[in-house]
């Protein structure tokens, strides 16, 4: 399992539970949630905290974008859905887009490869 900090465990494990297709398997009282999506090899838990983390995250997803998917489409849905774009990276031989989470979580979409 891969553990998020955030000052609303339920409000952002549903988030991401809806963004991956998942669902909240485990809901600790509020303070510590577990969600799981068909057929992702790990976990992602989101565990409260009295205050962010400052600065960059230490650790961030990746996900790949499937190569039927339109990248701009892409990045319009997951901006309609709550996330912020923070910009498409890379170079000529691979590229990637940075978002944010509602809590400010960044995480990368890469290109198929």
């Amino acid at each position: 399992m891969i553990t998020i900090d955030t000052a609303d465990p339920r409000a952002l494990a549903a988030w991401w539970a809806e963004r991956l297709g998942g669902e909240i398997a485990q809901d600790i009282d509020g303070w510590f949630c577990v969600v799981r999506a068909p057929e992702a090899p790990v976990a992602l838990g989101f565990q409260k905290v009295a205050e962010p983390t400052p600065g960059k995250n230490r650790a961030h997803l990746d996900f790949d974008r499937t190569p039927d998917v339109d990248r701009e489409a892409m990045v319009a849905e997951w901006v309609a859905a709550g996330a912020i774009h923070l910009g498409q990276r890379g170079d000529s031989d691979f590229t990637w887009d940075t978002f944010a989470d509602p809590a400010g979580n960044e995480f990368c979409i890469g290109d198929p490869h």
